[in-house]
């Protein structure tokens, strides 16, 4: 028989797999450290269970306690931070299993596993890892629910069975909770983890940084539409804009976050859609010329991007309207115009040559750049993302020597040629096209959409977007990446089982498909579900109130349904009337209060001996109490609850008017253990 206090057998066993099913989610971002470590401590942990090994030492635990930080501090670089902190919690999590002695360490090793399930999903935050986590939750409440239980009469499924129970009859409670809870905005953000960040658009391009998004394959943001989705050739995302060469890369202004916005006129019919982007540490969004939006925190910029004020760093919803062809800055300010014709002190002597003759040729900018188009479209200029190496003359080698390249160079080209002659012009980067999905009608971007294009300005028309590269390749801008890479066949090529690379299977495609509109739902409904769109909801069931008010009665209600429900569950109506268990009752109270508490399962007879041992002072009148309650309740005799108070007025009176006896204290603690 398992002494009092013990961690039965079945909650160490749902411990042990709980234990499993917590670390998977961190297999693909945990040093290879901590599995040797789980490793170790569970064995040592099963055989203590069976009696071939001791509880380690002081020692020995302040041993492993270092060689967990130490190891933290060599695989992560610090101690400090997000993904070094997940470690470290993940250590101690494992650790803790071997200085496991009562039922109170379990209860400890149990709440910090639930504080592991929910770090994974600061890593993944998918509908599939959201169903996964159901796993571990289930095994840890099976391991609360078996240290409540005896180690010989428990069974394993049962217990398994019970939790899951419990798990389905909270779903209603959390449904409501998750609607009409208000969505408090972080005090802090915390930084994305860098296991989860995804490459994506810099702070400076050079052309090999879009042809490495080019082969990843990752989600940067989705597109639904009200209305119908505009043509391929037509979607434009926009993200920065590169005013400064020097001579290799191109970057954004040093000061462009202090300019104001320009002017700019709405024409035309707007288009209006929301995005859920996906995190990117980065603080610009996503979205089609030109656009405004109303999320807090956020304004368009002198180059008409939308930054917010704080970095993506989670999943993000937002509504935006766009004008395309909105009038740019048609009366640009001269320092506009002079940042727009940038170029370096010297170097690609060729293309300034080229673009001062293009000049004297076409002296309206609107037919120079014509000019520049048909070039790239009556050469044999190609599109690869292969491209040969340039050398120091970077715009020249492509110009007059390579002559393949992809977005990047041809835009980059371009807006040289067009500031050697004279014609302020900036590149744009951003993503092109998208792969719509027709069964939740929306459009997904991925990396390999990345995109670079060209704005020059004009006079009475502001600036006016073209792109070389569908000049070169009509079909990149048209269909997607994917065609334009038909004949180089590169298109994903370091991704062979990725199954963007079989469209052309049409049911693994639709299966595809399907799926990702399962992960659009829940990224729309649960993952942007925050407090502009909580209030929209509520102001639609209830009405247009005002957001404070509405918080205060969601609130309040909250608070009524949970006493409602916590009324429904207790049930004090229907509390033990019997009086003979109610006094018992108050006697277990009273020696509780003395560190003497009654074990799961023990007896009144073998309580009150305890007791006894414990309160020798008191030994007389605690053993009156036993002798009356079990003649009354066991022996037949009458039930007399007077007698009782009685008996319990006297021990009251004898116990010390201290709630804790040293002595007492000891002697039980002293009993517990063999």
């Amino acid at each position: 028989m398992s002494r009092p206090g013990a961690i039965p057998r079945i909650s160490l066993t749902w411990l042990l797999v709980a234990q499993v099913l917590v670390i998977i989610p961190h297999l693909g971002h945990l040093p290879l450290w901590i599995l040797g470590l789980w490793l170790g401590c569970a064995a040592w942990r099963i055989q203590i269970l069976r009696m071939h090994a001791g509880y380690p030492n002081a020692w020995i635990k302040a041993g492993l306690m270092l060689g967990a930080a130490v190891g933290v501090l060599f695989s992560r670089g610090s101690l400090i931070g997000l993904d070094a902190g997940v470690v470290l919690l993940i250590a101690a999590f494992i650790l803790k299993l071997l200085e496991m002695r009562t039922r109170r360490d379990a209860l400890v090793v149990i709440f910090l596993g639930f504080f592991v399930v929910v770090s994974a999903y600061l890593f993944d935050d998918s509908m599939l890892a959201a169903l996964y986590s159901l796993l571990p939750v289930t095994a840890l409440l099976a391991a609360l629910i078996g240290l409540q239980q005896s180690g010989v009469a428990a069974q394993p499924w049962a217990t398994a069975r019970l939790a899951a129970g419990l798990l389905l009859q909270a779903v209603p409670l959390m449904l409501l909770l998750f609607v009409f809870f208000p969505r408090l905005g972080p005090l802090w953000s915390l930084p994305l983890p860098s296991e989860r960040a995804v490459s994506g658009l810099a702070e400076s391009m050079a052309p090999a940084d879009i042809a490495e998004l080019s082969r990843s394959s990752g989600l940067a943001f989705r597109a639904s539409f009200e209305g119908e989705v505009p043509p391929h050739e037509q979607l434009y995302w926009r993200a920065l804009t590169f005013e400064r060469f020097d001579g290799r890369r191109w970057s954004q202004a040093s000061f462009a976050q202090l300019l104001p916005t320009p002017a700019w006129e709405k024409q035309g019919e707007p288009l209006r859609y929301s995005i859920v982007m996906q995190p990117s540490s980065q603080a610009w969004l996503f979205a089609l010329d030109v656009a405004e939006t109303g999320l807090e925190n956020t304004r368009q910029m002198s180059d008409y991007r939308l930054q917010r004020r704080r970095p993506v760093e989670r999943t993000l919803l937002y509504q935006v309207t766009s004008w395309p062809t909105a009038l740019r800055e048609p009366a640009a300010s001269s320092d506009s115009l002079r940042r727009a014709l940038q170029l370096p002190d010297d170097g690609d002597p060729r293309s300034r040559a080229w673009g001062a003759e293009l000049k004297r040729q076409y002296p309206q900018p609107e037919q120079l750049v014509q000019a520049v188009l048909s070039h790239f479209n009556r050469e044999p200029f190609g599109y690869t993302l292969r491209p040969p190496r340039l050398g120091l003359n970077s715009i020249d080698d492509f110009l007059f020597e390579s002559r393949n390249g992809f977005c990047a160079h041809y835009a980059g080209a371009m807006v040289f040629v067009l500031r050697a002659a004279g014609i302020p012009a900036r590149v744009v980067a951003g993503y092109q096209g998208g792969e719509y999905n027709p069964g939740g009608n929306y459009v997904q971007v991925r990396q390999f959409d990345a995109h670079a294009w060209v704005e020059y300005w004009q006079a009475g028309k502001g600036w006016v977007s073209v792109d070389p590269t569908f000049q070169v390749a009509p079909e990149r801008i048209e269909l997607g990446l994917e065609e334009a890479l038909v004949d180089e066949q590169s298109f994903l090529e370091g991704s062979p089982f990725s199954p963007l690379r079989y469209r052309q299977l049409g049911w693994l495609n639709q299966l595809r498909l399907g799926w990702d509109n399962l992960n659009h739902g829940w990224q729309r409904l649960v993952l942007g579900y925050q407090g502009a769109q909580q209030l929209q909801l509520l102001q639609g069931w209830f009405g247009r109130i005002d957001a404070r008010v509405l918080a205060l009665s969601l609130v309040g209600a909250g608070g009524l349904l949970l006493g409602l429900l916590a009324l429904w569950l207790f049930k004090p109506w229907q509390r033990e009337r019997d009086p003979q268990q109610r006094l018992f009752r108050r006697f277990e109270q009273l020696l509780a209060r003395h560190a003497v508490h009654r074990q799961p399962g023990e007896g009144a007879r073998a309580y009150a001996e305890r007791a006894a041992q414990a309160l020798p002072a008191q030994a007389q009148a605690i053993g009156n109490f036993a002798a009356a309650f079990e003649a009354q309740r066991y022996a037949g005799g009458e039930a007399r609850p007077a007698e009782l108070r009685a008996h319990l007025a006297v021990l009251r009176r004898a116990l010390p008017w201290r709630r804790v006896i040293w002595r007492a204290a000891l002697l039980s603690g002293a009993t517990r253990d063999p």
